[in-house]
């Protein structure tokens, strides 16, 4: 298993806003799915951020999220560990197989792989 990136995610109720604020730290807009905008800087492309106002398909908000090279298998070394999985395996419509784990102080990581 491999770490591809790691991106945090900022909540906000008004993505423009936010757009604009990180925009003067020089990042710019790469996604925007209505519900969640990647930023990303131009120079260093992995280095992102994510707004999120609420996720299209989960119940709770994810702090962070992971990219893995495999993401079944990170799910069955978590649950193999007693980790609590917040949200199952699943693939979306927007192209990525996640779920949701949290670690052990609390924070919500959304662990995900590109199809």
């Amino acid at each position: 298993m491999s770490v591809r990136r790691v991106v945090p995610n900022i909540r906000s109720s008004e993505q423009a806003r936010s757009r604009d604020f990180y925009g003067l730290l020089g990042f710019e807009e790469v996604m925007d799915l209505g519900w969640v905008m990647t930023l990303a800087s131009p120079e260093q492309p992995a280095e992102q951020i994510s707004v999120v106002s609420q996720d299209a398909s989960a119940p709770v908000h994810p702090d962070l999220s992971v990219e893995v090279d495999d993401v079944d298998a990170v799910h069955a070394a978590v649950v193999a560990a007693g980790a609590d999985v917040v949200f199952p395996p699943r693939d979306e419509e927007w192209g990525v197989r996640r779920f949701f784990v949290r670690d052990p102080d609390g924070t919500v990581v959304n662990v995900l792989s590109h199809r």
